[in-house]
């Protein structure tokens, strides 16, 4: 059985919101339980087929149940990767939880120990909350607006790589019938021969929590759902990692394109993935 970090540090409990870390540990720990025992049940899972190379499990939905009836208060509002209400509000004081059951759910399926729960907390339009959780790995990453970020009650910081060419990088690889395939390519080509490597893990949520701890040196995805990337991009923020947009004129949790690296090399690795479209 997994365990939450037991220590809450206190710059964490007294932030606002940080009294809403508590449960949400609490509520991810029993809903990684579960997916732990239906990973040594996956081949009797009932799988479904959302798109091209896109899947849905029984763990999945019944995760996502399990942490709605655990989260959602009277008037919050809920935008999970298998059940979400219509689009909820930003402003107005709303509560929305943003939730992804199992991130990584092929590699879950194909017997890949790589896949981890999301689940984060946006108040009036601004993320405020994200918690990640391996349950595999026993690893819990969480953080909370202006307290900093931890990975099971530690303090976590982003890598501070000085050189593009020592720097490792995670991506997402588009698949099936997805129109950006060709852009992804290109993308790859350009920074492979700069850079120590490229990895490619199957799950967003992790990847942008191994920038904020520094195992990764950064990270970019197009075309993301909210649901992959917004605890993600709580941690990766709180611990000092800079993220922006493809395009500088947007917003990830807008567009779902992400970059993200350790503020050493985020222009010079912004400036290849962009020039790699310009002219």
């Amino acid at each position: 059985m997994t365990r939450p970090p037991s220590l809450i540090p206190p710059q964490v409990q007294n932030a606002a919101y940080g009294h809403e870390l508590a449960p949400v540990l609490s509520a991810m720990t029993r809903a990684g339980d579960g997916l732990l025992d239906f990973w040594s049940n996956r081949g009797s899972l009932e799988v479904a087929e959302k798109r091209a190379g896109d899947f849905v499990s029984a763990a999945d939905r019944q995760t996502e149940d399990m942490l709605r009836d655990a989260l959602c208060r009277p008037g919050d509002h809920w935008l999970g990767e298998e059940t979400h209400s219509p689009r909820p509000p930003a402003q107005d004081g709303a509560r929305v939880w943003i939730v992804d059951p199992l991130d990584g759910t092929t590699n879950f399926l194909r017997g890949i120990g790589h896949w981890a729960i999301s689940v984060a907390l946006q108040v009036d339009g601004v993320r405020v909350l994200g918690v990640i959780h391996d349950p595999l790995r026993r690893e819990t990453f969480y953080a909370v607006r202006g307290a900093g970020a931890f990975l099971n009650g530690v303090p976590i910081r982003a890598a501070a790589t000085p050189r593009l060419q020592d720097a490792l990088f995670g991506t997402g690889i588009p698949f099936g019938q997805m129109a950006h395939i060709d852009d992804h390519t290109i993308e790859i080509a350009r920074l492979m021969p700069l850079c120590a490597g490229v990895r490619r893990m199957g799950a967003a949520a992790l990847d942008l929590a191994y920038v904020a701890c520094g195992r990764l040196d950064g990270f970019w995805e197009r075309r993301l759902q909210p649901w992959d990337i917004a605890a993600g991009l709580v941690l990766a923020q709180e611990a000092g990692v800079r993220v922006e947009a493809l395009d500088r004129a947007e917003m990830p949790e807008a567009t779902g394109t992400v970059l993200a690296a350790c503020a050493p090399l985020f222009d010079p690795f912004a400036a290849v993935l962009r020039g790699a479209h310009s002219g």
